[in-house]
């Protein structure tokens, strides 16, 4: 199995425990992939919005062949993780469309059954699952086989009869309420 660059998008302030230990995990243990995802303090926080949309699309989502979204109990209102799913799925010339794949981490309140719920996720993952582009599992699922389903995220991102779906406007801020 191929070496993936993969983008970990997540909620800064909630999420980070599990972000360091997917990396420690799959990147430096397992050695299958080279992290590309943005830590905290890692991008001025005076700049505009569009100096750090441009920031992460152009140095941190360059060159990455899937995004990761960990998805815990607040993700789904972060205007970052918009801002990344957005330039993840973008295919421009500089920067190429990467895989997407969603996690349910154990944090997510609506995890019942094997289930989530499409209004506590972030839209455009929701929207890119509809399509079959993206996917989601559980943390638990995910971690015994992350490097079979990022794989599996690259191939479908290389298969452009998978449609992505970008015509949700993009997050100008961080929304607020339980959904």
């Amino acid at each position: 199995m191929s070496k993936h660059k993969v983008f970990i998008s997540y909620h800064h302030g909630n999420d980070k425990a599990y972000k360091e230990e997917f990396e420690e995990f799959y990147c430096a243990f397992l050695d299958s992939c080279i992290s590309r995802s943005v830590g905290s303090g890692d991008i001025d926080d005076n700049l505009s919005d569009e100096e750090v949309r441009e920031i992460i699309r152009d140095e941190y989502l360059k060159n990455s062949t899937v995004t990761v979204v960990l998805v815990g109990k607040e993700t789904y209102k972060r205007k970052h993780v918009d801002w990344e799913i957005y330039s993840s799925l973008y295919d421009g010339i500089q920067n190429k469309r990467s895989g997407l794949i969603g996690v349910l981490l154990p944090t997510y309140p609506d995890l019942e059954d094997n289930k989530y719920n499409s209004t506590t996720i972030p839209p455009r993952l929701y929207d890119n699952i509809q399509t079959k582009y993206a996917k989601i599992y559980k943390w638990d699922d995910f971690v015994l086989n992350c490097e079979d389903y990022i794989d599996e995220a690259y191939k479908r991102k290389n298969n452009y009869s998978y449609k992505t779906d970008l015509s949700r406007p993009r997050f100008k801020q961080n929304r607020s309420g339980n959904r």
